[in-house]
Parts: structure tokens; sequence; C-alpha cells
């Protein structure tokens, strides 16, 4: 046994550092020597995960992951998943027994994204092309994920877990074994098994001792999906729809803003007596670092004295105030700021675009989670973070330059592709009823569960009806589900009618907004690191429903909602009442959107009682979700109806 880096020195070195003692060039020596000269058949390991990790040969090490970085027919690696150490150390032992020994095994315990994440298509590809046998034991265990439960709510810990830190690691694991013959054939299936839960290391000991059969299912990567080694749920025709961007070709990142103290606010009021004072250069920089710490923080990419000095000389922008969609159901204001890196990256391509009458479904090409979440509707200026993973717009419109030839004098043009357009005039319909009909099938429950593995990894692929009356009605409940998703515009009948859910209520007496009443103290957030905001519990107490509640819903709303309710509170004095648990658990955007919205605006962090409008606004928010809840089942049904008639866009755009 040596001790040795194992991802260098395989190949021989002009001129080999000098080591202090001479024990350590001996075992060096001899651990080149086996690196170089031995034949090697089997490798075993637990490589580090860590993208980040202090290297000593870094150029080296970080060429070992270029053979994973393109492909032959596999979709093109995406994202940064490849510069994870642990990668490097499978492409060491892919190099060794493939291209040195010609035959062997592999198996590593690792970080379990490769197995399906877009970052490892071509590392799948090649495994596939070069290994006769895989074999995957998938040990689940991941914080983002799954969060440590099993399917069925149990505990799932990492298998790293130990006595004195039983959850483990917080991400997901897997075992490989890659097996090759000489000569070798490749392989067009994997073997794979899910474990969960607590006993999962015991069930793998009782396997390796015989004791127990392992019980692997068949998995056959498909190429579309970019070959998975995990089992995908996907609906027999998905992958002959269109993918969104084949509808609507161009999109664009949310805005990314990292000075949040001083660039984002509830208030429109505090945001601009702020950014007057970060330019008023009667205010120092020593002061205005207490208003704002971070805009006078230096940062990667952003100089805070240089930036501000600049900004001092040219002046604030009333105009540059406005309206930021933050998160779902949360708009703010944003100074927008499009000559220095005060916001980090302002989306300058993206901002022309942002105008009345346009708007956007913001969603993402790929999720860590699987929770998949529906498109978003917007007409403001959105943040990257609107979904958990990075959100990217796509407008219905796209702003003309006036005065150029190519735009022939118009303000705008419909962002659709060729091939939705000859789709469209298949069916005799305009281009806003297919974004209307995009929408209502992302917020189809079913569509998202049939197709969630493949809506994890790339952007939702929508069924094109056959006919001009099914698109239509499609259309008209996309139109539905935008007005109640639309915090801009008064709420829609369907949730105004729902007038017992989320009353604001006090527990005695009457409530007084002058007295504090509204104030938000109950823990719902509070600062954390670097001024972010952290969730926190508040105070919910769960309960079953009044049969006064019951009866006051819509025929059939009580096997949507169910039979428990909560009430969740501000403080000692009021509350929510009757909000029913899947309206309070629902999310969207990645976020559970009533506790998200509250954990902004505790008392210490907003400074202020609620407002009674922003009071209010909790109420009609609850209604809105329920409302779009009980637009589940037509949803479902609208999707079913789609897909069954549904045609390859080419197909249909030809017929």
């Amino acid at each position: 046994m040596f001790l040795t880096n194992a991802l260098t020195g395989w190949e021989p070195v002009k001129h080999p550092k000098q080591l202090v003692f001479r024990e350590m060039e001996e075992e060096r020596e001899a651990a080149e020597r086996v690196k170089r000269d031995t034949p090697i058949l089997v490798i075993l390991g637990n490589p580090p995960y860590n993208s980040f990790a202090g290297i000593a040969n870094m150029e080296e090490e970080r060429g070992l992951s270029e053979a994973y970085r393109t492909t032959k027919a596999a979709p093109a690696p995406q994202g940064q998943g490849l510069n994870d150490l642990y990668i490097r150390f499978f492409r060491m032992a892919d190099r060794r027994i493939v291209e040195k020994t010609g035959k062997g095994i592999v198996s590593f315990i690792s970080n379990y994204s490769w197995l399906d994440g877009l970052s490892f298509t071509g590392m799948r590809e090649r495994y596939l092309e070069v290994f006769d046998h895989i074999w995957i034991d998938c040990l689940n265990g991941d914080k983002y994920k799954t969060g440590k439960v099993t399917p069925d709510g149990k505990p799932d810990p990492s298998v790293m877990s130990t006595e004195f830190n039983r959850e483990g690691i917080q991400v997901g694991t897997a075992i490989v074994l890659l097996a090759r013959n000489s000569p070798s054939k490749g392989s067009k299936s994997i073997r794979f098994r899910h474990l969960w839960g607590k006993e999962k290391r015991d069930r793998l000991l009782a396997d390796s001792r015989g004791e127990s059969t392992p019980k692997y299912e068949t998995v056959r990567p498909t190429m579309p999906l970019g070959l998975p080694f995990a089992p995908s749920r996907v609906e027999a025709s998905y992958l002959s729809w269109p993918l969104l961007p084949e509808l609507f070709p161009v999109s664009f990142p949310g805005v990314k803003t990292s000075r949040d103290d001083v660039v984002v606010d509830i208030d429109r009021e505090k945001l601009t007596a702020r950014m007057e004072a970060y330019f008023d250069p009667a205010i120092s920089s020593q002061e205005m670092a207490r208003i704002a710490p971070r805009v006078m923080r230096d940062a990667s990419g952003f100089s805070a004295r240089q930036t501000r000095q600049y900004l001092l000389k040219r002046g604030f922008k009333p105009e540059n105030v406005v309206p930021f969609y933050y998160r779902p159901f949360d708009v703010r204001w944003l100074y927008w700021e499009l000559e220095t890196k005060l916001l980090d990256r302002n989306r300058a391509e993206y901002f022309p675009h942002v105008f009345a009458g346009n708007r956007f479904l913001f969603t993402t090409g790929r999720t860590r989670k699987d929770l998949i979440e529906p498109a978003v509707p917007t007409k403001s200026l959105t943040d990257l973070n609107l979904m958990d993973s990075g959100a990217r717009g796509t407008p219905e419109y796209l702003r003309c330059d006036p005065v150029s030839e190519a735009s022939q004098g118009r303000r705008s043009a419909h962002n659709i592709s060729e091939a939705a357009l000859e789709y469209l005039g298949h069916v005799r319909c305009d281009p806003a009823t297919l974004f209307d009909h995009a929408l209502a099938v992302t917020h189809s429950q079913l569509f998202r569960s049939e197709n969630a593995h493949a809506i994890r990894s790339n952007w939702p692929r929508i069924p094109l009806p056959a006919s001009e009356e099914a698109l239509l009605a499609s259309a008209a409940l996309g139109r539905r589900v935008t007005a109640l998703l639309d915090p801009g515009c008064p709420a829609p009948k369907e949730a105004r009618s729902l007038k017992t859910i989320a009353l604001i209520t006090a527990g005695e007496g009457t409530l007084d907004p002058d007295a504090g009443d509204l104030e938000l103290t109950e823990g719902w957030g509070h600062a954390g690191k670097g001024g972010v905001t952290m969730p926190a519990k508040g105070r919910v107490a769960v309960r079953e429903m009044t049969a006064s509640e019951r009866d006051a819903l819509p025929e059939g709303a009580a096997g949507v909602l169910g039979a428990e309710t909560c009430d969740v509170w501000l403080n000692g004095r009021a509350y929510w009442r009757n909000v029913p648990l899947p309206v309070w658990q629902y999310t969207l955007g990645g976020y559970q959107v009533i506790k998200k919205w509250l954990s902004y605006r505790e008392k210490e962090l907003l400074g202020r009682s609620l407002s009674v409008e922003e009071a209010r606004y909790v109420t009609e928010v609850a209604r809105r979700i329920a409302a779009i809840l009980l637009l589940s089942p037509v949803l479902d049904a609208n999707y079913c109806a789609a897909k069954q008639a549904a045609r390859p866009l080419a197909q249909t755009a030809n017929a």
C-alpha cells in the first residue's frame, strides 16, 4: 500500500519535484512504478465531492474531465457539474482500465448527480460505449432532491451517517460497478436499484455476505433525455412533442441582484430614499456602509468605491425604479442600473423587452429537485431566483428597433418559431393562443408527474392539440390560470368567491392596526449570513375544518382541498383563519408561497407592522391559490385531451 496522489503520476515526469525525506521519494517512486508498469484490473474508491477543492496540480487534474465535455450523439453537457472533483477520479479510472489495461472493474461510491444530471451526458455516453456491464446501487439520502425522505415519507439519512452525525452528508450517493471485457462490446442497458431508509447499509452488508439476493431492474438509457442511468418517468409520446424553445425560441435569464440591501425593497418610498442617499455626494462612504453594508463592500467584479464615484457623477435616475417580480406572488421595487455592476447582472438584453402589454413564461430548463414546478407568468422585470434553479423568461413579444430596416417600423414582434407559425396556420389560431396553451399544460399536475424526469432535465415539451377547438379551450384555461397568478390584477371572481378562506381574525376582541395588531412577530424569518433572509418555523395550528367552513366551499372542493386547515398566526393576537392545508403547503418556483412571503416580513426584518392592505393581500393570495388548486382536475383533463391527439411539431405543421 502506497500513499500517493491517484490523479497524477500515470505518465513519466521530466523534472519531478525533490521531496524532503528519502523515504518519501522511495514511496513515490514505488507508487509510480505501479501506475506506469503494472496492469491494474480493479479500481475501488470513495472520491471526494468538492467543486472548489484546493488542488496541487490544477492544470493536469482539470484535464481529466475534458473527455466528458463533448458528445457524439447525446445532448451536449450543460452546467458546471464536470468541475466536481470526483469526476476526475472517474476519468482516471476509466482511462486506466479502458485505455491502458483494456479490461477490468471500476467501483466507486460517489455523489449521485452524474446518474442523470445534464452536465454528465458525455460521461454516460462514454460508459455505455466502453463498459460491458454497469450496476448502480442508488443510496439516495439527498437533502436537496428528496429532503432526506423516502417515497413513503420516512427518514432517509445519508449512507454516510454516523452515531454522531445521523443525517450524514447533504448530497445523495450511489455505488457504481463498471466492468469491461476484452474485447468489449459496450452496453445498451444498465442494472439499477434504489436503496432507501435507515437500513440501506445493513442491506448492502447482507448482500455482500450472500444472505440476500439484490434485485435490480433493467434501465435502457434514452438518448433524447441525455442517457440517464436512473429510471425515468415519461409519457409514451412525450419525446415527440416540441420543447418550449422550439415554439418560442428566445428567452432571457432573470436579473441577478447581489446587493439587495440597496437596490431592492418592498416599499418604493424606502428604495427611492435609499438610492437618493447613495447618489448624494454629501453622504460619506462610511455612512452609506452603515445604511446598506453590502453596497460599499467589494466583491468579485465589483469595486464598491469606483462604482459609487462613477454613479455620483452621473446622478440618480428616478425612472430606473421599476416593479420587480422577486418571488412568486411577491412583487417589489428595483433600482435597475445599466452602466455598472451595481446589480451584479442587470441583463441589459432582457430589460428592453419588458414593456406594457408583454408577458413572460418563467420556467427552468433543469432543476435539482424531484419537485417539478409549473411556469410562472410575469409582466415585470423578474429575479433570477424566481425559481430555485435559476429562471429564464420566455417572452410573448420581442421589442424591435423601430428605426431598423429589419423591424419594418414595428415596435414588437411575436417570439415564435416558423414551425409553430405553420402549426398555428393549420389550426387557425394566433400566437397568443399557443402561449396560453403552454401555460395551461405546465400547470397540470398530471403532466408534471407523468414526465417528471424529462422535465427535471430539460425544458418542458408541449403537446399540440390537433384541432382549433381543443387549442382554444386550452388557451382559455391558461388565461384563467394567468389571471389567478397575476398579483398586479384584481383577483378573479373564482378567487373572491372563497370568502371563508384566510379570514383575518382576532384571538380576542377586535383588531387595531394602530396598536400593533398586524405586527408579524411569530418567528417567520430572520437575517442570515450576508443579509440573506432565512425562513423560520413561524406559528401554524393545523386542525379539522369546521362544518360551516366545509359547507361554504364550492361543490367538489372538499375532495381537492381536503379536511385539514390551518390558522396562521401573525402574533399573539391575530391570525389568518382557515387556510386549507394544501393552500398552505402550495409551492411555486420551489418556494412555499405564503410562508416565503411571510418570512421576509417579520417585523424585525421589515421594520414595521404589516399594513392593512398587506394583511388582506395574504388573504387574497390564499384564495387565489385555492382557486388554482380547484382547477387541478380541469387542467389534468385538458392535458389528457391535448396529448391524445398531439402530433410532433413538424408533422403537425406540414399537415
